[in-house]
């Protein structure tokens, strides 16, 4: 097998995100694609906004020099509505990788129906309740990070715990952003461990509180990038640490994941499909969520 780490194995390519809105969908589906290519080394362009053959006829030219310029084909993941504009696109001396024509085809012809070919479709969406809430959930996330105002927990539907810089903070970010959850998250320090009890703003919310552990050794090298020297940074003091918020989450029967052995993506998955509904009472399956 060959070796991820050696960087004379990889191969070079450019990617294109082209898309007639934002690009987080292009990119998005394209990204998730290429990380399994570990060989790849990847020089990224994004171009958003082409809603017109004009515009894609620009892009053409853009893709086109950077296929003379390094002499290669580039990879282009297109999300273009208008069959016109991804026409034009098509004149790219590049593998485009076409995601509407991939789903809304085989879709149309499943579902008997054409679609709108609407463009900016989703992100219309930014009007709807839905968006609203999203709103809410991100504004009450960022006032509730690393056990500010305590009072509002009562609102948070999950309370994530661990100790510092455990991953608390962008997994609560992630929720708010991506799926409209409303989480607050709250540190467990050395004081709680010598206390052998959890703070005292947390037993009245038992049933929301999700719990996120790490590796003694990265966290370490995590709390040495923004305190070098130091005891909070040291593994030994690392090792009790997690030692001691292990052991309180067993003693209180509260789950816990590594963020050390899990990305932010599956935590947030297990959150949503395995534990959220059952603390709602809801169906994993919830409309809400999509």
């Amino acid at each position: 097998m060959t070796d991820p780490t050696d960087t004379a194995s990889l191969v070079e390519r450019d990617v294109f995100f082209v898309s007639d809105g934002t690009g987080i969908t292009a990119e998005t589906l394209g990204q998730s694609v290429l990380a399994q290519f570990d060989q790849l080394h990847l020089r990224v362009h994004r171009i958003a906004f082409v809603d017109s053959p004009e515009k894609a006829r620009e892009a053409v030219a853009r893709i086109n020099d950077v296929a003379l310029r390094h002499a290669s084909r580039p990879i282009v993941f297109s999300t273009l509505v208008d069959p016109k504009t991804n026409e034009a696109l098509r004149a790219a001396s590049a593998l485009i990788l076409d995601a509407f024509g991939t789903f809304v085809v085989p879709l149309e012809r499943e579902l008997g129906m054409k679609s709108t070919h609407t463009i900016g479709r989703f992100h219309a969406m930014s009007d709807s309740e839905k968006y609203k809430n999203r709103i809410e959930a991100i504004n009450f996330t960022l006032a509730h990070d690393d056990g500010q105002l305590a009072a509002g927990l009562l609102q948070a539907e999950v309370i994530l715990i661990g100790v510092s810089r455990s991953g608390k903070t962008p997994t609560s970010l992630y929720l708010a952003v991506h799926y409209g959850v409303k989480v607050a998250n709250y540190p467990l320090i050395p004081e709680d461990f010598e206390r052998g009890l959890l703070p005292s703003a947390l037993p009245a919310h038992k049933d929301r509180l999700f719990g996120l552990t790490i590796s003694p050794e990265r966290l370490a090298e995590v709390r040495r990038e923004r305190r070098p020297n130091s005891r909070y940074a040291s593994l030994e003091n690392c090792r009790y640490e997690v030692a001691q918020a292990e052991s309180m989450m067993r003693r209180e029967g509260i789950r816990c994941l590594s963020s050390t052995t899990k990305s932010i993506e599956e935590i947030a998955a297990t959150i949503l499909q395995d534990w959220l509904p059952q603390h709602r009472g809801e169906n994993a399956d919830s409309e809400r969520r999509i």
